[in-house]
């Protein structure tokens, strides 16, 4: 197989998508091709793009190799793999103009395109060469398709080995016929297919001391470090994997080594209103207690958030963002649940809202919501989504989090009792709208109070004062609005431009790529913040004023965070411009672009 001699030759700059069947095992293929580019060196990343069922339907898995480091989708698809009867021709079609197309032999697509480059392999047949057991078989096909690949794009052989072994590691058989796979495929593209196209993958030396790992595992792990003992939850797409990834977790490191037994605490509950109803009792009796849940299940906690925040109980909530209303798209990508989460249930009321991008901040943001949900004795929302939670995303290592010390609040010992003369538990003595507690198992007897949901004065005691009530409503606004400096602040990028871009969560991987598009295409140079958390505080309101036009991008229909930063910022709201993306696919930076490019000529 000799390398096309014409065209320039496009390096570590392309995307490769895999269209095949939801539930053939394409999966662990997919995820040694993009740790075999990971070990290259080479920045890479991968989105899984499945359907709402077990098996039988489509599924794309694309993977962007950047050698400028962008992680963001990207529209146009230069590889092509089709493996899937149901979509070829479309799959086929879908590929950019100079692209290329690797299809089954029994899809029939050879010369569909006179403007791409097209091989074909008989993927099945070349699997029989490696077992003639039929099931296996259908399995092996994925890892032809990777030695094919492998050979047409120059991935380092010995990369593949790794990833081959790393993904199935502890199973010497199945390594061993994995490999044998990826090497049949190896060499029929080599005897057998011309290199046609421009697309090659050199090594690197950007993914040094870097590591692989999705939002929802990363928040996981967080959640341990930051103390969590109790989890209870309801399993729902696409959440389930974060519970999920905490329970081996707490397996792993919440054993008490002296007798064996668990420190944790795992609850499968009826429903998640009933799994928040938990995680609140936890919270008042001490414990670090989480769940999570995507929008259908933050519809039902409705009623507990708000027992949450009227009554003052820690407790944390992970909710990985899904395509709604009702069941909507399970598994679509969303970011619907802003402004639901920021007042969740009736009546007045606003939480605490964490906003990561990454999975790095994942990991940070899973800590944090523990020691923000105690010292501010209230409900903490960890907003993720499908695209940050589900996909895999290359990361810095996570660094033991020796800066982030556990803070339990206003919490009152047995002693400090002692030394006051009388304890109320809703009297705000220090001025911040934040009372002190006392957690069960004291032992004084002036600690005990009575928790309600219902009208309450500074004693805890059952109260349908009106003065009580206002002065209560008017405390806890003071406490959430004071907690805007606590939170993550937000990351600003200032080049001196009069044009703002506003955004925050996963959107924020398309926003680096689009500022460097609108720069270089358009001469347009933009300024940046990224919102990592509510409630506001004056730096957003700063960013806002410093700037002609902000455009906010959102990944729902309604711009949600758009109707926020104009109720906290009514002064600023003429200088909102919505991009809003709502398709359920994760943002390009193309998208984008085009956009903002077509508000500037309409202003």
């Amino acid at each position: 197989m000799d390398a096309n001699p014409d065209g320039d030759l496009i390096v570590n700059d392309f995307n490769i998508q895999i269209a095949t069947v939801n539930g053939s095992g394409s999966q662990s293929a997919n995820m040694v091709l993009m740790r075999s580019i990971f070990q290259m060196g080479i920045p890479v990343s991968g989105k899984n793009l499945f359907p709402s069922n077990i098996a039988g339907l489509p599924t794309w898995f694309t993977i962007r190799a950047s050698k400028d480091g962008y992680t963001a989708r990207k529209a146009e698809i230069d590889f092509m793999v089709a493996l899937n009867p149901q979509t070829a021709r479309q799959d086929a079609a879908s590929v950019r103009p100079g692209g290329a197309l690797l299809a089954d032999e029994a899809l029939g697509l050879k010369g569909v395109r006179s403007d791409i480059s097209c091989y074909e392999a008989p993927f099945m047949k070349l699997a029989a060469e490696v077992t003639s057991d039929s099931r296996i078989r259908k399995l092996l096909a994925n890892m032809v398709y990777v030695g094919i690949l492998g050979r047409l794009l120059s991935i380092d052989p010995r990369e593949i080995e790794k990833g081959v072994e790393k993904q199935f590691r502890s199973k010497s058989k199945v390594v061993e016929l994995n490999l044998r796979a990826v090497k049949t495929g190896y060499g029929y593209a080599s005897d057998r297919l011309v290199k046609a196209d421009n697309f090659v993958l050199r090594p690197m030396d950007k993914t040094r001391g870097k590591i692989i790992i999705d939002g929802n595992g990363a928040a996981a792990l967080g959640a341990v470090f930051g103390g969590c003992t109790v989890v209870t939850w309801y399993p729902i797409t696409p959440s389930t994997s974060l519970v999920e990834q905490l329970i081996d977790y707490m397996r792993s490191y919440r054993i008490d080594p002296a007798t064996g037994k668990a420190t944790f605490a795992v609850v499968q509950a009826e429903d998640e209103l009933a799994a928040l109803g938990m995680v609140v009792g936890a919270g008042w009796a001490g414990a670090r207690a989480m769940t999570s849940t995507s929008g259908p299940g933050l519809s039902l906690m409705s009623e507990f958030a708000g027992l949450a925040y009227f009554a003052e109980i820690p407790a944390v909530v992970w909710d990985i963002q899904r395509v709604g209303p009702s069941t909507g798209l399970p598994t679509r990508t969303s970011q619907g649940d802003i402004l639901s989460a920021w007042c969740l249930s009736h009546g007045d009321t606003r939480h605490i809202v964490l906003i990561p991008s990454t999975v790095e901040e994942c990991f940070i943001f899973a800590q944090e919501a523990f020691n923000l949900a105690e010292k501010y004795q209230t409900i903490v929302f960890c907003m993720s989504d499908l695209d940050l939670g589900m996909n895999n995303w290359v990361s810095n290592e996570f660094k033991y989090p020796d800066d982030i010390p556990i803070d339990r609040g206003k919490v009152l010992s047995r002693e400090d009792i002692e030394k006051l003369q009388k304890f109320s538990r809703y009297l705000d003595i220090d001025g911040d709208g934040i009372p002190f507690r006392t957690i069960p198992g004291n032992g004084h007897p002036a600690a005990p109070y009575f928790t309600r949901g219902s009208g309450h004065d500074i004693a805890a005691e059952y109260s349908e004062s009106p003065e009580a009530y206002t002065a209560l409503m008017h405390r806890l606004n003071r406490k959430i609005t004071g907690a805007a400096d606590s939170i993550p602040q937000p990351v600003i990028c200032e080049r001196g431009s009069s044009v703002g871009i506003i955004a925050y969560g996963s959107t924020d991987h398309a926003i680096g790529e689009c500022r460097d598009k609108l720069r270089r295409m358009y001469g347009l140079e933009t300024d940046y913040i990224r919102i990592r958390g509510l409630p506001l505080n004056g730096t957003v309101a700063s960013f806002l004023h410093h700037h002609d036009r902000n455009y906010v991008v959102e990944q729902n229909r309604d711009g949600q965070m758009r109707m926020i930063l104009a109720a906290e910022f009514p002064e600023a709201a003429d200088r909102l411009y919505p991009v809003l993306h709502c398709t359920g696919i994760p943002i390009d930076a193309g998208f984008i672009t085009n956009e903002i490019i077509r508000l500037q000529r309409h202003e």
